[in-house]
């Protein structure tokens, strides 16, 4: 066993920063190396489960097989091969489906990226190639992100150039299973890059595109429990009571910073009503929350704030800062208006504390003057109201 002295005269020739540098470049191989391989993993899993599931349905078209063959072939496997696991009836459904849904695998197989930076490059790839249709490019992305994953993605979003937009937002922030279907739950994509801005006059053309993406539109807070009418103050402190909620529902790259964040001009002090740093713009987000619809001057005093905040608070090595106003209605023309000419990066977005209902279910539930009036009427206690008739032609009785 060596002993301490030893192995210091061995390092001794050494210097630290060298050292450092080679022990870094070992780590950063080994990484790469485990990322390599997890990827590979999963893209082999995905080709046999794919190349099965193919089989699979040529041999039901081919021999007149119905759906009995499924469980008949999942107990076979289980009994003949019984170390092997992900072969269940539902499993084989799975297979199935998926190669109905994507076709034939990709040939030639694609190269299995190195590091988890270069599944962007990945997938702008597979979503940009010339002559490629938006089934083609779901299914080559398909190779790259977990089974659990793929078949949440077809059970949930049938629409494919939805499904697409899920597919590469999983791959760029690494969602998890359970954060895939809380942000299907919440549309995220179908929101990103939605927010009426002026990025594209003021910011530099890359910049301009992560800033873009990073604001959404509308922004969902169905976590918080106000009751109208509330204040601002209300809203802000019940977006930080939820913070883990709220940054979420932000996105990815947000960190906060603090609340009512004073800047001071002069001799008169000024607050920002929330401050974030995003990590990948490399920029303060300055935002502002407003109770009602969007007003011209919200403009002028979130510019006035991006100035200040530029001054007193960013690095040399930062971006200029973006301002991000939250207001629960947007008139686009008159936010347009109020943001031409300015020459900091302000975006106008809507939030709602409650999801819309659908129009085929809302048209079922009482109005406001129906309760008021059933109320008033009623003499003896009842479970239900009557609902008025729904789209599917059912009347509810009352007392049902």
């Amino acid at each position: 066993m060596s002993q301490p002295g030893r192995l210091d005269k061995v390092l001794t020739p050494l210097r630290a920063k060298e050292y450092a540098r080679f022990l870094g470049q070992v780590k950063a191989r080994i990484r790469t190396a485990q990322v390599k391989a997890t990827l590979a993993a999963n893209r082999e899993l995905i080709l046999l489960y794919w190349d099965i599931g193919r089989r699979l349905g040529e041999a039901q078209k081919r021999h007149g097989w119905g759906k009995g063959v499924i469980p008949r072939l999942a107990r076979d496997l289980r009994s003949d091969l019984p170390e092997v696991k992900g072969f269940s009836e539902r499993n084989l459904g799975y297979m199935l489906a998926f190669a109905r849904e994507y076709g034939r695998p990709p040939i030639p197989q694609q190269p299995v990226a190195e590091l988890p930076e270069a599944m962007a490059s990945l997938r702008r790839a597979a979503t940009a190639k010339a002559g490629d249709s938006v089934q083609q490019s779901a299914a080559a992305l398909a190779l790259s992100i977990p089974w659990g994953h793929n078949i949440l993605l077809m059970e949930k979003v049938k629409n494919l150039r939805e499904r697409l937009g899920y597919m590469c937002k999983a791959l760029d922030h690494g969602w998890s299973r359970n954060m895939l279907l809380a942000h299907i739950e919440n549309r995220t994509p179908c929101r990103d890059g939605k927010a009426l801005t002026n990025f594209s006059r003021v910011l530099p053309p890359p910049q301009s595109d992560l800033a873009v993406q990073a604001l959404k539109d509308p922004y969902i807070f169905d976590f918080l429990t106000l009751d109208a009418p509330f204040r601002e103050r209300e809203l802000e402190t019940g977006l930080l009571a939820h913070l883990e909620k709220f940054l979420i529902e932000l996105g990815a790259g947000f960190a906060f910073v603090g609340r009512q964040v004073r800047l001071q001009v002069g001799r008169e002090d000024f607050y920002v009503d929330l401050l974030f740093y995003h990590l990948r713009l490399r920029c303060f987000v300055v935002i502002e929350l407003k109770t009602g619809p969007f007003k011209a001057d919200y403009a002028g005093k979130m510019n006035f704030y991006l100035n200040v905040a530029d001054d007193r608070l960013r690095h040399p090595s930062d971006k200029p800062s973006i301002g991000l106003i939250l207001c629960q209605h947007r008139n686009r023309v008159l936010a347009e208006y109020a943001l031409r000419g300015l020459d900091k990066a302000i975006g106008v977005s809507e939030y709602h504390l409650t999801r819309a209902l659908p129009a085929e279910l809302k048209s079922s539930l009482p109005t406001t003057e129906e309760i008021e009036a059933e109320l008033a009427t009623t003499k003896r206690p009842r479970t239900l109201l009557p609902l008025r008739k729904a789209r599917c032609g059912r009347v509810a009785r009352k007392g049902d």
